[in-house]
């Protein structure tokens, strides 16, 4: 051996160690997030969903310390913005704000792009929320019961509005015509707000809507209620009845909202995303926030999230099959 092999030999082993220990580590990524992200909602400004991604927002650009900028992006019962979103680079930045909807519409479309479990990467539930049949004042009912006399004596006169196609401000109105026995108009709109405009000015006569965006119109005397459509009944609203106790045991709807990414999203990404998420969560000022929207705060670990959600696309469903309710 050379002296000048000599000297080198270290240097070229040493080299040679850290080539090796860099490529079994992997790529270093770089930390997330350093720059702003979008939170897709696929309805409009001022219904319970974006309510409840603001909220969110709000505290998430706190705790990571970027902008989290909701996008609203309505059309399709949400299936525009679930589109866009499954289409979106991994990389964390583009957020889809789940909904009850999307597990309904894996049934209720035939012809969707995407598929709500296998084309995203759950992230975490935000809130749970019971639905508040809600009729406007001018309708002669002040119960369940009274609203199905009324409906049966005046059949097709009834129109209930929804949020939109496939959600389950639609598809609670769907299970009560099914199980009251009476016929009803759907007519569905870009969103809870429009929705509600419309009930309040007397367009349509009543409404499944979700506690978060029915309830602040109850209080003001805008809205009768009639009843919660969970088995229990809300904290927010005491006195209102179930479903179950206005004479349909089987009825047992709730609204939820939660975050997932694009399949594909790194795991670390996720998990980061999960703790800022449950942290917020836990905030005293975030839980009374959603208890004033008649909501409550459900955190989870992603996977326990995966699992509701395909557990409330079974379930969803079997509704949508024994409705008959389709959507193009």
């Amino acid at each position: 051996m050379t002296f000048i092999s000599r000297i080198t030999a270290p240097f070229w082993k040493a080299l040679l160690a850290g080539m090796l220990a860099w490529t079994c580590a992997g790529p270093v990524q770089a930390a997330y997030p350093e720059k702003p992200v979008r939170l897709v909602v696929g309805f409009s400004p001022g219904g319970a969903t974006d309510i409840a991604a603001r909220v969110v927002a709000a505290e998430l650009s706190n705790i990571l310390k970027q902008p989290f900028v909701v996008e609203n992006k309505p059309g399709a019962g949400s299936n525009l913005a679930a589109d866009q979103v499954s289409r979106a680079a991994p990389d964390g930045y583009t957020l889809f704000v789940v909904a009850v909807t999307s597990a309904i519409n894996q049934t209720l479309y035939k012809d969707l792009n995407f598929d709500i479990v296998k084309d995203f990467a759950p992230v975490g539930l935000l809130i749970k929320s019971p639905n508040l049949l809600v009729v406007n004042p001018s309708l002669p009912v002040n119960n369940v019961q009274e609203l199905v006399d009324y409906a049966k004596k005046n059949p097709g006169k009834l129109a209930f509005a929804s949020a939109g196609t496939g959600g389950s401000t639609h598809m609670a109105g769907e299970l009560f015509k099914l199980q009251a026995g009476i016929d009803m108009l759907h007519v569905p709109y870009r969103g809870s707000a429009p929705a509600m405009a419309d009930l309040i000015g007397g367009q349509v006569q009543l409404s499944f809507d979700n506690m978060p965006s029915a309830w602040q119109h109850v209080q003001s005397g805008k809205l009768r209620a009639l009843a919660v459509t969970t088995k229990e009944r809300s904290a927010s609203a005491p006195n209102v009845p179930t479903m179950a106790e206005s004479g349909f045991p089987d009825f047992d709807v709730s609204a939820w909202f939660g975050l997932v990414a694009p399949a594909g999203t790194p795991s670390d990404v996720i998990a980061k995303l999960n703790t800022a998420v449950n942290q917020v969560l836990a905030m005293p000022a975030v839980r009374e926030r959603f208890d004033t929207m008649g909501a409550v705060a459900a955190p989870t670990t992603p996977g326990q999230f995966g699992d509701y959600i395909k557990s409330e696309v079974d379930m969803w469903g079997k509704v949508v099959k024994a409705s008959g309710a389709t959507a193009n």
